[in-house]
């Protein structure tokens, strides 16, 4: 699956659907709607996605940010709030899980987009501050089957949180090739999404 796996963690079904909607018209794959906290964690753990678009106002609470600070602790996984509460006190207590972006209700499918690459982006280059550079000799020094110098570019370039289109655009490459040269990636990381892909990057790296 080449696709960039999103969790939608919101508790009105409607808002959910539409979310659910504008993402698989594009580039990216949603892999649960959790309408509840105990479903989120259920399904980070389960089948854990590439990114989480939360609601901070969950059943009533501020449930969002409890999931979040779960994520930023045990799954490094960029997150985007979505709410549509914009008072001092809660966006006080949403800056401190270090959110990778915000969307406000009611929002375009543009804004919708732009917020999701933004946070891919931001929360790469944050993660890259803790890991090694990439090296693609240290790499395929504990790979069985190597990675080519085309699909460790790749990999760079998912690493530094692009997505499928823009990594199409930089190598001037169609985005059918991109996802070809991906699930190759893939099969040789033993990995079936970018975050799996990524923490086997960061495993190999360490070794």
């Amino acid at each position: 699956m080449t696709e960039i796996k999103i969790i939608i963690v919101e508790d009105e079904p409607i808002i959910a659907a539409d979310i659910e909607a504008a993402l698989e018209k594009n580039e990216f794959k949603v892999s649960d709607i959790a309408y509840n906290m105990e479903d989120a964690f259920h399904s980070l753990k389960n089948n854990t996605p590439d990114l989480a678009i939360l609601d901070i106002n969950l059943s009533g609470a501020l449930e969002g940010i409890q999931i979040a600070e779960i994520i930023k602790s045990s799954y490094q996984l960029p997150f985007i709030f979505l709410t549509s509460y914009s008072d001092k006190n809660t966006l006080e207590q949403a800056k401190h899980t270090e959110p990778s972006g915000y969307l406000v209700k009611p929002f375009t499918e543009p804004t919708l987009f732009t917020t999701i690459e933004i946070a891919l982006y931001n929360h790469a280059q944050k993660m890259k501050l803790q890991f090694p550079e990439l090296s693609l000799p240290i790499i395929n020094k504990n790979l069985s089957t190597t990675l080519s110098q085309r699909e460790f570019d790749l990999l760079h370039l998912i690493y530094n949180g692009k997505t499928n289109q823009r990594i199409a655009d930089e190598l001037f490459i169609s985005l059918n090739t991109v996802k070809k040269h991906i699930n190759h990636m893939y099969l040789k990381l033993e990995s079936n999404s970018r975050s799996t892909a990524i923490a086997r990057t960061r495993q190999l790296m360490m070794q």
